[in-house]
């Protein structure tokens, strides 16, 4: 009875692999490196929700949002030949819709940025903070997943330099490894640990400050 069981049946069960996502992939990338427009529409239409969501991290316009994501299709439409096999599309697009994100921010007038150690905490030499505030009931962890606190964090990181700002988008909001925020960015890996600390603590000097005026008002 059991020689007429086929031993590898059970495979025709298993759904839609990573395999089979990295052959479409694949299929899509060759079509855009052809100059297909229709693998072109194919790819707005897979990726561009996802990429707008990136956009608007690093540009709350939804104007601005929009123009960078067309400027980074365009771009990756026109660097397709450049694609390299073993790389992910959509790590590589995202790198792209980044450096498009950054590059409208970098073309438009900006207002003068406060610098990293103004936003630091102070201590003295005790080692005693300079300027100790009282704790507030919602965490620096808990703030950003808390409805109603949320666009105060924004409001917050919005306020920390552009080169902090960007690290701490991509490390502690989309989740990107070390190694690949220096890819993204160009940086190397120890820039990044050191801005993300000090983009932290400078985040919390600007949360404590503000939810203990908050508190007060």
């Amino acid at each position: 009875m059991d020689g007429d069981t086929e031993p590898s049946g059970g495979a025709t069960t298993i759904p839609a692999t990573t395999a089979d996502s990295a052959t479409e992939e694949r299929r899509l990338v060759a079509g855009l490196q052809a100059g297909d427009a229709a693998a072109y529409e194919t790819l707005v239409r897979e990726y561009g929700p996802r990429m707008l969501s990136v956009a608007r991290r690093f540009l709350p316009d939804e104007n601005d949002a929009l123009d960078a994501l067309q400027d980074a299709f365009l771009s990756a439409f026109k660097a397709m030949d450049g694609f390299q096999e073993h790389a992910r599309l959509s790590t590589w697009l995202h790198r792209i819709v980044v450096n498009a994100s950054l590059m409208k921010l970098r073309r438009r007038k900006r207002r003068p940025e406060r610098s990293i150690e103004d936003l630091l905490p102070k201590y003295l030499s005790d080692g005693h903070m300079a300027n100790p505030v009282e704790r507030w009931a919602v965490t620096y962890d808990t703030a950003v997943q808390d409805r109603e606190t949320r666009e105060f964090v924004r409001q917050a990181i919005a306020d920390l330099p552009e080169s902090h700002r960007t690290v701490l988008l991509l490390r502690d909001i989309e989740e990107k490894t070390t190694d690949e925020t220096a890819e993204i960015l160009q940086i190397q890996p120890g820039a990044v640990k050191t801005r993300l600390h000090r983009a932290r603590q400078a985040l919390k000097t600007l949360l404590d400050t503000r939810m203990q005026g908050d508190m007060l008002s």
